[in-house]
């Protein structure tokens, strides 16, 4: 395992390649989403990811840890994996659930930057975790309601028979949707 300035560009180059991702899926996402509300959310934070990519891709390139063509090929092996993921996904609501875990792992990995950027006293590193992580927090947020929006609406739209549903308020007599 590498250690000092080698791990850190191990650990910016993973963070790059695996956010890129993201970013690609919203940009995606934004053009195939049949719903209204997914395509907006998309909208609204590819500038966003957009942005944190620029940051991550430009701390990269401060610290000497650019890609080399082992890892371009890894990925890009990595995108075609993703968009093969992406056409098995179907629906809007597996597209959201994807995304969802793909921001997750950023934000994770956006915390760890800000709290090891400021524990080592790499302001830069720090201030690239917060904001990142604060932003996909804020992603989280808003896309976990909406997946379970789209949940309740896609229960809704088919037989819903036997699951204790009431048709009046949409909860079943123990109060439980």
């Amino acid at each position: 395992m590498d250690r000092g300035k080698d791990f850190l560009k191990s650990q910016i180059n993973n963070a790059v390649m695996q956010h890129k991702a993201f970013v690609e899926n919203l940009v995606d996402h934004e053009k195939q989403a049949e719903d209204e509300r997914f395509r907006a959310l998309c909208a609204r934070f590819a500038p966003k990811a957009a942005a944190h990519q620029q940051m991550l891709e430009d701390y990269q390139r401060e610290i000497g840890a650019e890609t080399g063509k082992g890892k371009e090929m890894l990925g890009k092996a990595l995108g075609m994996a993703r968009d093969l993921a992406d056409a098995a996904r179907e629906s809007d609501f597996l597209r959201l659930v994807g995304d969802i875990v793909t921001s997750r792992q950023s934000e994770d990995t956006f915390k760890t930057f800000r709290d090891a950027g400021r524990q080592l006293g790499i302001q830069r590193l720090a201030q690239i975790g917060e904001m990142g992580e604060r932003d996909h927090d804020d992603y989280a947020k808003e896309a976990n309601k909406l997946v379970t929006q789209l949940f309740v609406e896609l229960v809704r739209q088919g037989d819903t028979t036997g699951l204790g549903i009431s048709a009046a308020s949409g909860v079943s007599a123990d109060n439980r949707v």
